[in-house]
């Protein structure tokens, strides 16, 4: 095989239609456009969204929702997997930087220490904020906490 004798897959080129070329090819004539009305004339257009009159779709479905732009979403990690990762890499001090490191988080995110599971471990924890019961855990574990 080489450049010379490359060939598309059979069936994915089509031939384009070729209006207005002679009532002996099929689509002369009106070329395809009906007879009369704007749709046969140039330069028309529906607006989006136009069902023929019916009443289109954005407008027979009810508004819903609102979001929040001032919203504060945070990402929650778990004591456990603090724990896990303390076991797992002989951890002291966790910071935003490994669990970046251990893939939890991304660059932008924020923390949240949730207190889901058991901590052994006394760790200090820096974070962007953490629950009651997370920081109550971490304290009872001889481990300290800081608010980024």
């Amino acid at each position: 095989m080489n450049l010379s004798n490359l060939k598309p897959a059979a069936g994915s080129v089509k031939s384009r239609k070729r209006i207005g070329r002679g009532t002996g090819s099929g689509r002369g004539g009106t070329s395809t456009r009906g007879h009369k009305g704007a749709g046969s004339r140039s330069g028309t257009s529906t607006k989006i969204g136009f069902e023929g009159g019916q009443m289109p779709l954005q407008r027979r479905l009810p508004k819903v929702g609102f979001k929040n732009p001032n919203r504060v979403e945070y990402i929650g990690i778990n004591l456990d997997v603090l724990q896990g990762l303390a076991e797992k890499y002989n951890l002291t001090s966790i910071d935003f930087e490994s669990l970046r490191e251990h893939g939890l988080v991304s660059k932008k995110d924020l923390v949240k220490i949730l207190g889901r599971g058991e901590l052994k471990a006394k760790l200090e924890v820096k974070a962007h904020a953490f629950s009651a019961t997370a920081q109550k855990q971490i304290e009872a574990a001889g481990g300290s906490i800081v608010k980024l």
